[in-house]
């Protein structure tokens, strides 16, 4: 497939050294259909109803159940094949697409919700413990090909000047499904006794989750959508598997300074073991969690938005945005983790309130109302993090392939963190141990991420930067001369 054929364009709105291709948007109802944002809000739909639903989930503490070691193990079996998968799904993506590869990644969140309500029914099984565990491995597989064809799609459908604003839409509706799950586990658990949801809990999530994985089937072809500076989308299928394993060495080889992110990528979702488990989960009771869950999911919602409002603000250049956005995120890490030491202090895992149920924290009781404002706050910052990584992987690239190899990346470093994060709390590992390791990775993941956004982040991506869109179908990269020459005589 040649590099015409891949048709590449950039644009300010798009518009970066080559001649980019216009084509005038379609009226009505189908100009509407195929608007990139809308493509971005189905894609956020569903993440609403399966990412969404098992993070609520995972918000409440222990998957749901009172003793969170089988949460804990289920999340390392999914979060080990979910890091390997990642890895090479960026591949996959660009070889069959990435609305085959977005529908494949929805069928596991249904049956791993459905291992939990298993141990439910069959609360002293091991073979149901050992199928939820095994339901974490198959959601790993799962989420490696979502999550990267959910990346690819978001940051190649904006223009470089909406891409935070596309970020915020998708984090937006994705994050009210862990708002409403949260909201159903609140609700069905308000007056439950027991230190575990309901089955009417699990089942409400089952259902939502298979309604989710039918909204991909509706999605249109990227290669109908065109951006909202009348430059087309076109993701490609590459003629061959080896070319597109060639395309993922190059990726790395050629833009060496993802390596940076790297930190940041594996500290993103480290955080979440101690703040559901050893925060939520170790001081509240189970209708308080679920509350709590709602909250944090909620302030997401805000955090993406003032993270939107930041990195695409208009008459500031694109690197100075960079640094701003770095820097809200770099101040909120120390103020979240500060502020957390004066509770982390206080507990330990043989502390009474962490081994009996009957002394944890209820939202009704005046000593909630400082843990609850943390945890909001802990809502924020996760918010602002990925908000600010996925800007700065779309701000390194429009090409839709290389970004599903940067996604693939993320999404595997990240799930290699989540693995040793949830096997460490699953051996008991201290609190304070847990806290310590959290506030260490952030920072040093905000401090890898500065040294790529002064060498890296430029006012515009051109296609001397795009390694990927300048393969030929051999899988040799083009000068980059050669592919202005081309798409400048075809726009001729």
């Amino acid at each position: 497939m040649s590099d015409i054929e891949k048709d590449y364009t950039t644009s300010d709105s798009g518009s970066g050294s080559a001649p980019p291709e216009y084509t005038e948007r379609p009226k009505g109802f189908r100009g509407f259909y195929s608007h990139p944002a809308t493509q971005v809000a189905m894609v956020g739909f569903v993440c609403f109803m399966c990412p969404g639903l098992f993070n609520s989930l995972s918000g409440i503490g222990g998957g749901g159940q009172e003793d969170a070691k089988t949460a804990d193990n289920s999340n390392v079996a999914l979060y080990s094949t979910f890091a390997v998968m990642s890895f090479f799904a960026g591949t996959i993506n660009n070889r069959i697409g990435a609305i085959r590869t977005l529908q494949l990644g929805t069928l596991g969140y249904c049956l791993y919700i459905g291992g939990f309500l298993t141990i439910n029914i069959h609360p002293h099984s091991t073979r149901a413990t050992d199928f939820a565990i095994a339901t974490g491995a198959i959601l790993g597989v799962c989420a490696g090909l979502l999550w990267t064809a959910q990346g690819s799609l978001m940051l190649a459908y904006p223009t470089e000047g909406e891409k935070a604003k596309f970020i915020a839409i998708f984090w937006a509706i994705f994050n009210l499904g862990g708002v409403l799950g949260a909201a159903i586990a609140f609700g069905t658990n308000f007056h439950n006794p027991a230190g575990n949801v309901t089955n009417g809990t699990y089942i409400a999530f089952l259902i939502l989750t298979l309604i989710g994985a039918v909204i991909p089937f509706f999605m249109t072809n990227p290669r109908n959508v065109i951006r909202t500076d009348g430059t087309r989308l076109s993701i490609p299928l590459n003629p061959s598997w080896k070319v597109e394993f060639i395309g993922l060495y190059v990726a790395l080889k050629t833009d060496p300074m993802i390596i940076l992110l790297f930190p940041m990528f594996f500290a993103s979702n480290w955080f979440y073991a101690w703040q559901f488990n050893d925060f939520n989960g170790a001081l509240f009771n189970i209708r308080t969690r679920s509350l709590n869950s709602m909250l944090y999911w909620s302030s997401q919602i805000v955090g993406s938005l003032i993270m939107a409002f930041v990195l695409d603000r208009k008459g500031v250049s694109r690197r100075t945005r960079a640094f701003i956005g770095w820097a809200i995120v770099f101040v909120m890490v120390f103020v979240v983790h500060g502020w957390s030491y004066h509770y982390v202090i206080q507990y330990e895992r043989d502390s009474p309130i962490v081994t009996d149920p009957t002394k944890r924290i209820d939202f009704s009781e005046k000593r909630y109302v400082g843990r609850v404002f943390l945890y909001i706050f802990f809502g924020l910052l996760d918010a602002m993090w990925q908000t600010c990584v996925y800007w700065m992987m779309g701000a390194m690239s429009n090409d839709p392939s290389k970004l599903a190899y940067f996604t693939g990346f993320y999404k595997a470093i990240q799930s290699a963190g989540s693995a040793g994060s949830w096997r460490a709390d699953a051996v008991k590992v201290p609190f304070r141990n847990m806290f310590a390791s959290t506030w260490a990775l952030c920072a040093a993941g905000m401090l890898f991420s500065l040294p790529m956004i002064y060498l890296r982040v430029k006012d515009t991506t051109d296609i001397a930067d795009e390694a990927i869109a300048r393969m030929d179908e051999a899988g040799h990269v083009q000068p980059a001369e050669v592919v202005e020459t081309k798409v400048a005589e075809k726009t001729t």
